[in-house]
């Protein structure tokens, strides 16, 4: 990328997410160039990695110390809590885990959790985005509240049709599959999520009898 090609301005919405994404972009570029030894390639990506993250955690992060779904504004949106799992932040930033609280404080709803809570084309969101649970249930996992990760996981576990499958949407109330029938994203956040929530050899999943 040309000098400058970062630059944000204008009154467009600048979704943290989606930067986000170009920060992983760059940043794979870079390692892909380091593992074929392309040393100036690597170099050049990298930087323009570190520019980009220097300049989500800058307008991104919110007075009060948690990251905004839009540059310079107040907005939660569930998509915030992949940071860490994409390797922009460690789980451990007290940025990321405020980001968590604010989350689950405005978003969750009946231990489903809406992508945000802000109007859109049909109005205030009324179901949850399966996919955002599962964000939440890893999100909780990385800060090391496994308990109750693996309380909500089972939860999503039981709404599950007969044949084992997930809609897009959930209603919270009752527990009703909304949405297109079946979505691969609640598949592959279910199959993430169990990943993310085994228990390793060290940790005894294994016993002795």
């Amino acid at each position: 990328p040309d000098s400058g090609v970062w630059e944000f301005r204008g009154r467009t919405r600048v979704h943290t997410y989606s930067v986000a994404m170009c920060w992983a972009a760059a940043h794979r570029m870079g390692l892909i160039a380091q593992r074929v030894d392309e040393k100036d390639d690597a170099k050049r990506w990298k930087t323009e990695a570190s520019k980009l993250r220097d300049i989500i955690l800058d307008k991104a992060v919110t007075k009060d110390g948690w990251i905004s779904g839009a540059f310079g504004e107040d907005m939660v949106d569930a998509s915030t809590l992949l940071l860490a799992q994409i390797g922009l932040i460690s789980p451990n930033d007290p940025r990321y885990r405020k980001s968590v609280e604010v989350i689950e404080k405005r978003l969750l709803r009946n231990g489903f959790m809406l992508r945000y809570d802000e109007p859109d084309d049909f109005g205030l969101p009324e179901t949850s985005f399966i996919i955002c649970t599962f964000w939440y249930i890893d999100a909780l996992a990385a800060i090391g509240r496994g308990d109750e990760a693996r309380a909500l996981y089972e939860n999503l576990l039981a709404r599950r049709n007969a044949a084992g499958l997930l809609s897009e949407d959930l209603h919270p109330q009752t527990g009703e599959l909304w949405g297109n029938f079946p979505q691969a994203y609640s598949l592959v956040g279910l199959i993430l999520s169990a990943y993310r929530l085994s228990r390793t050899w060290e940790q005894g999943l294994w016993h002795a009898s």
